[in-house]
């Protein structure tokens, strides 16, 4: 949701009711996925979405009260983690202390089930699920769904990790880091050029020949977009001197872009959307591909399809989607409005 919007729908009641009204009135006039946290003089807001999208935390440091986004960051101030904001609440933080105010109905929660699989922290808590055990658990389920004979399971570092330990335990095989990673290179999923995803891949991620050589490898990882960075990085652990490269997914395949905030690709750039798993495992030159199933993926968070948005992977959008042509001409006319 573009901030913007929520900023001159606050100013245009200006003056005629309190910064909490305003807030609430103005939250009630948009639909999407938000977390949000607002300052006025002497109030701080904490804000999470209807269906909670996206997590927001509330802690506790001294007599002080604080906001983040996952749990982890209160551990770098040696704060404590107090509880979730619930979806459709509003905390309000004051000199008095902390008073919650719902602003909507409450409905389904949806929490973006992706946040398990890359996006949080693994050290972070979202809605009481540990992700580091929610991810371990994942590749313990994706071991069972998609057995595979070999040597040696890699992960491909750093979201891949946690979800490789739980399949190699499952599997009772060795794990090792056959691909080193590089940690002064940022997220290649999210970089916004093909080229920069190219070039990001061979700077980030480097094998381990003497790990790799003459081993069936299996390589666990978190998802594949557009299948370019797997077919390379398939290809360095092949020039590393693997005997065969099997390929395991811990999240089911991406066939649907993301609304709700997430800068992924269109449909028609989204390798699952348009190949069926042979042609994918083709184009990524693996001996083979597996992905985790939905109600995997479900279960493995402990909580059923009902608490979680899984629209990438399955095409049930929460919220009514609209193009993005139709979402600028909205996004402009309110802005004229509002001005």
């Amino acid at each position: 949701m573009d901030t913007e919007v929520i900023v001159h729908l606050l100013a245009r009641d200006a003056g005629t009711q309190s910064i909490d009204d305003r807030i609430v009135h103005a939250l009630g006039r948009i639909q999407g996925a938000y977390s949000l946290v607002l300052m006025s003089n002497n109030r701080m807001f904490g804000v999470r979405d209807p269906h909670g999208f996206r997590p927001l935390s509330l802690g506790k440091l001294g007599d002080a009260w604080v906001l983040s986004s996952e749990t982890c960051a209160f551990d770098l101030i040696d704060a404590e983690f107090v509880r979730d904001v619930e979806p459709g609440e509003m905390v309000i933080i004051t000199r008095d202390g902390v008073t919650s105010r719902r602003f909507a109905p409450q409905i389904p929660r949806r929490l973006c089930i992706f946040e398990y699989v890359y996006f949080a922290r693994p050290d972070s808590t979202i809605d009481g699920v540990n992700v580091y055990m929610a991810r371990k658990e994942v590749g313990r389920r994706l071991a069972l769904e998609h057995p595979i004979e070999a040597d040696l399971v890699v992960p491909v570092p750093d979201s891949g990790v946690a979800a490789a330990i739980g399949y190699a335990e499952q599997a009772g095989l060795p794990l090792d880091l056959g691909l080193i990673r590089n940690h002064y290179v940022g997220r290649t999923f999210i970089e916004p050029k093909q080229s920069i995803r190219n070039f990001g891949v061979k700077i980030k991620l480097n094998a381990n020949p003497e790990l790799l050589k003459g081993k069936r490898v299996i390589l666990v990882d978190d998802s594949i977009v557009r299948g370019t960075t797997s077919k390379k990085i398939v290809r360095m652990v092949r020039d590393a001197g693997a005997a065969e490269v099997h390929m395991r997914i811990s999240s089911p395949p991406t066939t649907n872009p993301c609304f709700y905030g997430i800068d992924t690709p269109n449909r028609e750039e989204l390798l699952a959307a348009n190949n069926t798993l042979e042609q994918m495992q083709a184009f990524i030159e693996a001996d083979s591909l597996g992905y985790i199933s939905v109600n995997g993926l479900h279960e493995a968070v402990g909580q059923d399809s009902a608490g979680y948005c899984d629209a990438c992977f399955t095409g049930d959008y929460p919220v009514g989607v609209i193009t993005p042509i139709d979402n600028e001409k909205r996004h402009q006319r309110m802005l004229f409005e509002y001005r």
